[in-house]
Formats: structure tokens, sequence, C-alpha cells
């Protein structure tokens, strides 16, 4: 049962309906995302000044821009897959074609899925971040992942698409769009959160020496606490990363990408003939 295609588990006239459905629930929610960031927006107008606003209203705005691209990245998905479709079916159905294809169809559902699932993590850790509840690495790793989903949908769509189709050109100019706009939202929040680390400079002018030194020797132990948990989580993401790869059809056997191979050995040299040395008179 673990090694049937999920395919056969809908029957083939839903196969076709659920692509629609997808599509539709994807930007149904690309939509709330950017209805939501606009409430968060006139929020932050409210109940913030200053730095923290100017802050706030730079990463809004960079997440509203993204949402914006990839609203248009659907659309322009959602014509791309219907002159497929047509070009494809012949005397076929919309529903026979899309189950005749049922592996294509799974991978543009499984993409359009994370795309609406991106976008909606995307609002919820800006919601978080403006409220001062949440982290701005949060945002940082959303925008990686949009970028990546936006990948998998455009790589989807393109192999069935024809190599001269106008919409594929589109396509592939709203990806990367869609890149720039995540780098941009990435960029807003780096440069945000580091504005908010300055304006809370560190003062020490009113220390005496002993209280130096111990605030030194804490600090000590919070770096070397730091550095252990940092390489227990980089541990942890590459576990993570390779239970990924085995439950999306990869080998587990394969090698760390991230590691190049081991070099050769280098061959010995041979020692260089000299000639014996001369032997000196007494």
């Amino acid at each position: 049962q673990e090694l049937r295609p999920k395919s056969l588990d809908i029957r083939q006239e839903e196969l076709g309906d659920m692509v629609e459905k997808e599509m539709a629930s994807t930007s149904e929610a690309i939509e709330d995302a950017v209805r939501r960031i606009e409430e968060m927006m006139s929020q932050a107008r409210n109940e913030s000044s200053g730095v923290k606003l100017e802050v706030n209203e730079r990463i809004l705005n960079s997440c509203t821009d993204l949402m914006k691209a990839i609203r248009l990245l659907v659309t322009t998905s959602t014509n791309l897959q219907k002159e497929i479709v047509e070009s494809g079916r012949g005397a076929a159905t919309t529903q026979e074609f899309y189950a005749k294809n049922s592996r294509w169809t799974e991978g543009l559902i499984s993409a359009s899925k994370a795309v609406g699932w991106g976008a909606t993590q995307l609002v919820a850790s800006a919601d978080r971040v403006v409220l001062h509840t949440g982290q701005y690495e949060e945002l940082i790793v959303c925008s990686h992942e949009i970028a990546a989903s936006t990948a998998q949908l455009v790589a989807a769509s393109k192999v069935k698409a024809e190599k001269s189709s106008r919409n594929l050109a589109r396509l592939q100019e709203c990806s990367r769009n869609v890149n720039e706009k995540a780098a941009n939202v990435v960029a807003s929040t780096k440069s945000g959160q580091e504005q908010i680390e300055e304006k809370d400079t560190m003062d020490f002018s009113g220390m005496s020496l002993i209280k130096l030194k111990k605030e030194e020797m804490e600090t000590q132990v919070k770096v070397l606490e730091l550095e252990k948990r940092l390489e227990g989580e980089r541990v942890r993401l590459g576990e993570l990363r390779k239970q990924h790869y085995v439950l999306a059809g990869g080998c587990d056997a394969a090698p760390d990408a991230g590691e190049p191979p081991p070099a050769p050995a280098p061959a010995p040299r041979r020692g260089i003939l000299k000639k014996p040395p001369i032997a000196q008179k007494p």
C-alpha cells in the first residue's frame, strides 16, 4: 500500500477538479494575505512610531510587493496550464488529460499547495514581527521557502509546455520577479533588525570594574552556549533534510551535496637519485 502511487487513491474524474480547486485556493490565500498585510500596516501606524514604525512599514511594503508578484505568478501559471491542456488533450476531456498525466498533475497540485502555504506562513511571521512576538529570522526563512516553491511550480509547468509558448516565457519572468521581491523582503528584514538593534545601544559607562568583569564572564558563557546550540541545530537541520529527501523519493545513501568528495591521496614521490659523496682524504 505504501508503494502504490497516490493518484490511484483518487478517481480520474476528481484529479482534474483538484487542480482547479488548488489553484483557486492558492489565489484566495494570496488575496487574504494582501488584505491581512494592509490591516497590519494600518495597525502599525496607530500603535508604533519613530524607528519601529519606519522598520515595520518597510518590511510590510516589501511583503505586499512579494504577494502581488506571487498573485501574478499564479494567474500566469493557470493560463499556461489551460494552454497545455488544450494543446495536448486532443479529443479527450480535461479530466481525462489530467488523469492520463497523473504524475505531472500531482506535481502541479503539490507545487500550488506549497506556494499558498508559503504565502500564509509569511503573513503570519510578519504579523508576529510587527507585534514584537516573533523573530526576524522567520521572515527570512519564509522568503526562501516561497522562492523554492515558485521554482517548483515553474518546473512542474515547464515539463509539458512548448518551448515557444508565450505563457511559459511570462511565467519564467514572473518567477524571476518573485525571487527579486523575496530578496527584497530578506534585505528589508535584515536592515530593519540591524536598525532596531542599533537603537538599543549598550551603555557601560556607569559600571564599576568588578561589574564589567562579571558582565564579561557572563557574556563569554552565553557565547559558548550559543555556539554549542548552533552546532546542534546544524546537525538537526542536516538530519531533517536527509529525511525530506527520503520521503520525496531520494536516496538516503547519496552523499551530502554540501561536502565535496574527498581528494585522492597524493602519490608518493620518488626520491631523486644522487651521486654518492666523494670520500674525503684524512
